[in-house]
């Protein structure tokens, strides 16, 4: 029998999604390059906070024992203070009586302001070898460092020994240093140690050609000539006991404020100065002792002193040399030479203004003023890394919390599966009396010429009785005449086909509904067939007065391509862990448009399929539940369906699913406080979904992100390792459902692959889902293109 649905005469207006379609196609590539661009950005500010952990181009490589052929005798034998003028080493030493304190690694968190206590204390300044990344992360503590009077030098940036690094890096750790300090004291500086160095008798023939091009570029290094030792944590006793000059002399000695436990150092420092000032000798920076030669030198020329000249004094055979005045070429442009230019006052120096500009103290000569891009750049620098310490240790804490919670999930999944197993297989279980009566099914179809005829041929061995109603939603294809020969062919005088104008799935479906002449309603869609014993199980559970509506258990019937095996690898873990979990938990988020049974009265109750949402099953599904109805799910009735055959086909389909199930939750966001039985879905249901569909897959992309860069940058193996646990469970999970379903395991081979390709892609399928969400867009139904592959179910099994 063939009925028409009558036209209005006239074109129909268009529906509201059909309205929105138009302005919905335009946004989509902006929300794309918004996705992308917001990859982008986590992953530059993982690769930074990596950089500043030397994570990210780390290099542990320490050169010792090298010869020192090449270098000549008055360097290895002269005084910790390196230049180079002309090309040629001048070296300087500590006049007598006179320390210069120097700490290296900083700044610490913990240790750096204690020191800076100790020197404000007892009046005494001190030279910090800084490295830049710890100054990214730490600048106000430099900034204090500076205002209080001490004086900062260059440790590189990330702590790496440049004697094996190429021109372009050494040139990276001293710029980024410097824009490290101008960011976060407003200063750029002359002086350089450079990590793992110590004595100038340990430069070698590797280590030498580097302190020469930086010396060539205005750079001071500095070395000591009294060690502490304190890294070894020897005891209070013996730091200060090494850190002692011998007789009167002057001496740069070497402490640490970071790197390591420093609590040792913390506690000799005091008593060390206390000793050394009770000796008489006075202390002060690395410029500091610079003018101090300079004055002795012009002193015994006669040509008068000048405390804030820069000359500098040799001592044995070493030529004279200077600290340079003005910035080191390898400096950022825009930093301020020389004096007459200061950053804060000294301790015991006289910091003032000339001229409207700050003077530089004695004690701080080998700082310079921030100025221009320098200054800007190193804010930036700053910023960005106090936004990648707040977002990466937020975003490792919070999929630590999404980890623990898909964890608890399979588990909580494989404890109610097999329960609900259990309970709906035992010989006794019986939902109420056998439900025998006739019931109608519905089949909803627009352009389905390939795959119509297969439906109604597996719905003609239905062991139920059945009345069947296709309803054509102004096919183009001849969908209509091919079910009624169909139909004539296999002898099916049950068979009712519908023409309707193009309004859409809902609408077709309701026109079902509307037209059934049974109280039970099945649905399916037009490219699904039923074994023969489908609809009798499907219907079953109606023998229980409060079910409302039965999910059947569909699977995918092109499964023999590897897009097909990974959706049947979904399908089977979907279908027989979550909705089992779902079902005992009374709150079943979906019905499958593939295979679906209800109460014609309930769906009328609910006002039918609406077309508010793309997913109306999931729409219909809650509104049962908000109306009292329970939803339940029946394994034994199944169904077979033709999945997407391309990745494009497949991003089409999930993206309406997950659009479309935004859209419905949103709709019944009241649920959430509705009382009694009825408000089940909206206690339990609602924060299940929300939760474990939607933000978990949003954020579980960066557990990948976070496991490539570990595997990249961090520990490989361990890295490995720990994925190979998750896919392990998941693999747990997925044959425990394939047990479950009676599936054979070969597909599971396919599962490694899966987590690779086909998980990512549902991830950004998500994700541009929720963006289109946030942003308010509309999609429209989209048709698939079918093959017609899936015949009668025994041609689909395994």
């Amino acid at each position: 029998m063939t009925t028409t649905t009558p036209s209005r005469g006239r074109r129909r207006a268009p529906t509201r999604m059909e309205r929105a379609a138009g302005k919905a196609a335009a946004l989509q590539r902006p929300r794309v390059i918004l996705a992308l661009l917001l990859l982008l950005g986590l992953t530059c500010v993982m690769l930074l906070d990596g950089y500043l952990r030397a994570e990210v181009g780390g290099d542990q490589r320490v050169r010792d024992g090298a010869s020192a052929s090449k270098v000549p005798e008055k360097v290895l034998n002269g005084g910790p203070i390196l230049t180079f003028r002309g090309g040629k080493p001048v070296t300087q030493t500590i006049p007598k009586k006179t320390i210069v304190l120097t700490f290296d690694d900083g700044p610490n968190p913990t240790y750096t302001p204690t020191v800076l206590k100790i020197l404000k204390k007892y009046d005494v300044p001190g030279t910090f070898f800084l490295v830049g990344s710890m100054v990214s992360r730490y600048p106000s503590i430099v900034k204090q460092m500076v205002a209080q009077g001490n004086e900062v030098g260059i440790h590189t940036f990330t702590h790496v020994d440049l004697s094996y690094q190429s021109d372009a890096r050494i040139k990276r750790e001293m710029e980024q240093t410097q824009l490290a300090l101008a960011g976060a004291a407003g200063i750029t500086t002359t002086l350089f140690r450079a990590p793992y160095s110590s004595e100038t008798d340990a430069i070698d023939n590797y280590s030498y050609p580097v302190y020469k091009k930086l010396g060539a570029s205005g750079y001071t290094s500095v070395f000591v000539d009294t060690d502490s030792d304190d890294w070894k944590q020897p005891g209070v006793a013996k730091i200060i006991k090494w850190a002692t000059p011998s007789g009167t002399s002057g001496s740069s000695v070497l402490f640490h404020d970071a790197g390591g436990v420093r609590s040792q150092t913390m506690k000799a420092l005091p008593t060390y100065i206390e000793k050394m000032k009770a000796k008489g000798y006075t202390f002060t920076t690395v410029s500091g002792a610079i003018a101090k030669n300079t004055s002795a030198e012009r002193a015994a020329n006669g040509t008068g002193t000048g405390a804030g000249a820069a000359a500098g004094t040799s001592t044995g055979n070493v030529e004279a040399g200077a600290q340079p005045s003005a910035a080191p070429s390898g400096a950022p442009a825009g930093t301020t030479p020389g004096g007459g230019q200061t950053v804060g006052s000294a301790v015991g120096g006289t910091g003032g203004t000339q001229n409207g500009t700050r003077t530089i103290s004695i004690q701080q000569g080998a700082h310079r003023e921030a100025t221009g891009m320098t200054l800007y750049e190193g804010k930036a620098l700053i910023y960005a890394v106090m936004v990648a310490e707040w977002v990466v240790p937020g975003l490792a804490a919070g999929l630590t919390v999404v980890g623990v919670a898909v964890m608890s999930r399979f588990g909580m999944m494989l404890i109610l599966a097999r329960r609900h197993y259990r309970q709906r297989n035992k010989r006794r279980f019986s939902w109420g009396p056998t439900v025998t009566r006739p019931v109608t099914v519905i089949v909803p179809a627009y352009n389905e010429k390939e795959c119509i005829a297969n439906t109604l041929e597996s719905l003609a061995k239905s062991t139920h009785p059945i009345e069947v109603i296709v309803v054509d939603d102004g096919s183009s294809d001849g969908t209509s005449e091919i079910a009624r020969e169909a139909a004539r062919s296999f002898g099916m005088t049950n068979v009712r086909v519908i023409r309707q104008e193009n309004a859409g799935k809902p609408a077709a479906l309701n026109n079902g509904v509307r037209s059934a002449s049974y109280d039970i309603v099945v649905m399916m869609d037009g490219d699904t067939v039923f074994e023969p014993d489908t609809v009798r199980q499907l219907v079953q559970p109606f023998a229980d007065p409060e079910v409302g509506a039965v999910a059947g258990n569909a699977k995918v019937g092109n499964r023999n391509t590897v897009i097909g095996a990974w959706q049947h690898i979904e399908y089977v873990m979907g279908f027989n862990l979550d909705r089992r979990m779902y079902d005992l938990l009374r709150c079943m988020p979906t019905i499958p448009g593939a295979i679906g049974a209800f109460r014609r009265e309930a769906v009328l109750q609910v006002g039918g399929m609406s077309e508010d949402t793309l997913a109306e099953d999931t729409d219909i599904t809650i509104a049962m539940h908000r109306e009292g109805w329970r939803v339940v799910y029946q394994e034994h009735a199944r169904a077979w369906t033709e999945a997407p055959a391309s990745l494009k086909q497949l991003w089409s389909q999930r993206y309406r699913w997950s659009y479309g199930t935004m859209q419905a939750l949103w709709k019944h966001r009241k649920s959430l406080t509705d009382k009694g039985p009825s408000g089940r879905f909206g206690r339990v249901g609602m924060p299940l979904v929300v939760i474990f569909q939607i933000i978990t897959p949003v954020f579980a992309p960066l557990i990948d992100v976070f496991t490539v860069y570990s595997m990249i940058f961090v520990d490989f193996w361990a890295s490995l390792a720990m994925w190979f646990a998750v896919l392990g469970i998941q693999l747990l999970c997925a044959a425990y459902a394939f047990r479950l379903d009676r599936e054979k395991y070969r597909y599971l081979l396919m599962m490694p692959l899966q987590q690779l390709a086909y998980r990512q892609m549902m991830y950004l399928v998500l994700i541009h889902s929720s963006i289109t969400a946030l942003t308010g867009g509309r999609l429209r139904w989209q048709k698939l293109k079918r093959t017609g592959e899936v015949g009668t179910p025994a041609g689909a099994n395994g």
